[in-house]
């Protein structure tokens, strides 16, 4: 096990002093491909997010991003989930009501504050913004499992705030990838917006 530990978080190159292991550089991959699939709503989207998922939480947990490691396992359930949920024909994007959208925020805010403490109290390498995504994550994520178009807004402001906690933390591949995700999540926003926007009756 060390042996195998050892071979995945040796370096594959250095590069003006950034030091890219074989881990980080297999997860920015397998994340693009899953990510990217998502926009189009086919359903291997989610094996793709579960290999990817895998892979960071390993990465995050040594660099001590403990609530974005733990967020790994449950994008893994929620592949899980969405590969099941979403059927062999892929995602029929839908819209939020008003009202629901108003619950989600209310409930975002509260277990982002509640969550905060918690990783500030245990040590966790940036606390408030860790403690942001990991919550906004676990929404956008269930979101994309039923289909909701706003999962992809969401998730645009999630890798925003991820993209400078990297940047910050020096990963600095990693916080690529989530800038990539960023226009990911305009393309994915525009696109389920419109067939969200495609009556029913329509779809059949």
């Amino acid at each position: 096990m060390h042996s195998i530990n050892h071979a995945v978080m040796s370096v594959m190159f250095t590069a003006w002093g950034y030091q890219l292991t074989y881990l980080e550089f297999f997860a920015f991959v397998t994340s693009v491909v899953g990510v990217a699939y998502g926009i189009f709503g086919p359903r291997i989207t989610w094996p793709w997010w579960n290999i990817s998922s895998l892979l960071y939480a390993g990465l995050f947990f040594e660099q001590k991003y403990y609530a974005s490691a733990l967020l790994q396992f449950v994008f893994v359930a929620g592949g899980i989930w969405g590969w099941f949920g979403w059927g062999p024909k892929g995602a029929k994007p839908a819209k939020l009501s008003l009202r629901t959208n108003l619950y989600w925020i209310a409930g975002y805010f509260v277990a982002w504050f509640a969550l905060y403490p918690l990783l500030v109290h245990i040590g966790a390498a940036a606390s408030l913004t860790d403690a942001f995504g990991f919550v906004g994550s676990c929404i956008a994520q269930v979101l994309m499992c039923v289909e909701r178009y706003e999962a992809w807004p969401l998730w645009l402001v999630v890798d925003g705030v991820y993209t400078y906690q990297f940047w910050h933390g020096k990963s600095y591949l990693t916080a690529i990838l989530y800038f990539i995700f960023v226009l990911l999540a305009i393309g994915g926003w525009k696109r389920w917006l419109r067939v969200a926007n495609i009556p029913a009756s329509a779809m059949k």
